[in-house]
């Protein structure tokens, strides 16, 4: 799913040559640095260098990383991407059960005024609060973040921000990508959004990695029109590959009055406010 060789030659075409101390003229036809110059730059023969990219030097030592890594101009979140490909080969890493704790929903269940949801690796929602249920407008059951945003959403629909989205969507699934390279079902979704969406296949082609902390979102909620919300995302312990997603409105904020709003319209229908599980899942990844 994803591969050191093809990390490197996708960070290599970003960087800037003069940026790097390499002259330029209007002659020079390559995107980035040549791995010859990424080679001397960082320290290494060609040769070696020319290997990693095809793939066929394997464990390169922790000095030959820093080095790549500073050369490349990597943030903490793409180094530490570096690393984990550059070890897939030495240790593999079981990929997460999904099982959700009776403890965990309980947690979630204290979550109130604020949509929240548990999310596993593959951005399947394991549980979710009312509200996230009334804001997504469906079950959370079959939902799967990624899949929502490329092949049922779209460019017009809940996501009032989309094209930022998609980033941070393609950013998460190549990290987990290169956390978790044998999980087939990860690997099954991937498949199916490069089939279903041309945006994903360029996104994905780019290999950017990012780690989904916190920040703005925006939704376009056709009842209660758009939320700006603040997202926090807070990984769970146990090494499980879950997060608890929280989105908050500003205190005294339009949204807030929306989620109230949304709140209502849930009791409106004789919603219930507690979390539950979502189904099990198959072991192949199915359109939801």
């Amino acid at each position: 799913m994803d591969d050191l060789a093809g990390f490197l030659r996708t960070r290599r075409a970003r960087v800037d040559p003069a940026a790097a101390g390499i002259p330029v003229d209007s002659r020079r036809r390559v995107e980035g640095l040549r791995r010859e110059e990424v080679a001397h730059l960082s320290g290494v023969s060609v040769d070696y260098y020319v290997r990693l990219e095809q793939g066929r030097a394997t464990q390169p030592s922790e000095q030959v990383l820093d080095a790549l890594a500073r050369v490349l101009g990597l943030d903490g979140t793409e180094r530490g991407h570096l690393y984990r490909l550059a070890r897939q080969r030495r240790r593999r890493v079981k990929t997460p059960g999904g099982r959700v704790r009776p403890e965990l929903l309980r947690v979630l269940g204290l979550v109130t005024g604020a949509p929240a949801l548990i999310m596993d690796h593959r951005l399947d929602v394991l549980a979710g609060n009312r509200l996230a249920e009334l804001l997504f407008g469906r079950p959370l059951s079959a939902l799967n973040i990624a899949r929502n945003l490329f092949l049922e959403e779209a460019e017009h629909g809940l996501y009032a921000e989309w094209e930022s989205c998609t980033l941070d969507v393609v950013g998460h699934l190549r990290l987990a990508a290169g956390t978790y390279p044998d999980d087939p079902r990860l690997a099954s979704l991937i498949g199916e959004l490069a089939m279903g969406s041309e945006r994903f296949r360029r996104l994905w082609a780019r290999a950017d990695v990012r780690a989904r902390t916190h920040g703005r979102r925006a939704y376009r909620h056709p009842v209660v029109g758009l939320l700006e919300l603040h997202q926090e995302n807070f990984a769970l312990p146990d090494e499980s590959g879950m997060e608890l997603l929280v989105l908050s409105a500003a205190p005294g904020s339009p949204a807030e009055d929306g989620l109230r709003l949304l709140a209502g319209l849930g009791a409106d229908d004789g919603g219930s406010a507690q979390p539950a599980p979502a189904r099990p899942r198959p072991t192949a990844v199915t359109d939801g």
